[in-house]
């Protein structure tokens, strides 16, 4: 049995302003997939601007943030949210959804494709590798917060959170950082480095998040506002189910077509 280390979620303040760490991930997310994005539009698409493609960057975080935060509304807490429809707005309390985010980072991608004139899935295909980073960092923040505990567990490595009663429990942000960061990171640059039919890489995506996740939630506590739904699956795991069928799907639509 392990003690959560209980860092203080705020960095340092600045004047009456507090910087946490989980806002600084999202800043540390941009400052590491920025130079990956570059080099990776340099041998895809060498006719995008570096302004281009910083509007791109810069509409995917939007679409991250705001379909994130709408995707916890209408998931999670819909009734909630219903009945004090200002408190959306409320941010700082926490409160996002990575289906959500995904879906607004999609749409990000269509509105770049119509913008720029470049095919929406080989927009999404150059952007989604750098996505896993953004998983990684923003799961440590959520360990550092002391959030999104696991299941009460035996294990040697089961972890005492702060706020989550006397039982040990799986450090299960910690298994998403590894999964949904490390190992989809490298599942992508690795199939990265050969020239796929337009969506592979986003199918990939699909496919790999939505298995990982899904095992994942099994060890995952459940959102006390839901629990578990049919069958005994979260709401992660609903999520995840038509996630990874379209990936499936989409593998399947760009695996013998031309790039």
């Amino acid at each position: 049995m392990i003690a959560h280390p209980e860092i203080d979620p705020v960095m340092f303040h600045l004047g009456p302003v507090a910087i946490r760490w989980y806002g600084m991930m999202y800043a540390l997310t941009f400052l590491l997939g920025w130079p990956l994005l570059k080099r990776r539009s340099r041998r895809l698409m060498p006719d995008l601007s570096q302004d281009q493609l910083s509007d791109i960057l810069l509409w995917v975080l939007m679409g991250v943030v705001l379909g994130g935060r709408l995707g916890y509304v209408l998931f999670y807490q819909f009734d909630y949210y219903l009945s004090s429809p200002l408190s959306i707005f409320r941010v700082w309390e926490g409160g996002m959804s990575f289906h959500g985010g995904l879906i607004g980072c999609l749409v990000a991608c269509v509105v770049a494709s119509r913008r720029f004139g470049k095919p929406c899935l080989a927009l999404a295909d150059l952007v989604i590798p750098i996505a896993p980073i953004g998983l990684f960092l923003g799961r440590i923040g959520n360990f550092i917060n002391g959030e999104l505990w696991g299941r009460p567990t035996e294990v040697p490595w089961g972890m005492l959170f702060p706020h989550a009663g006397p039982l040990p429990r799986h450090p299960s942000q910690l298994y998403e950082a590894g999964l949904e960061g490390v190992a989809l990171f490298v599942i992508l640059w690795w199939l990265g480095r050969r020239r796929h039919g337009h969506g592979f890489l986003l199918g990939a995506f699909f496919l790999f998040y939505g298995l990982f996740r899904f095992l994942v939630e099994f060890v995952r506590e459940p959102d006390a506002q839901l629990g578990l739904l049919a069958w005994g699956l979260s709401m992660g795991q609903w999520l995840c189910l038509p996630m990874g069928l379209l990936g499936v799907w989409i593998l399947w639509s760009a695996r013998s077509a031309k790039p």
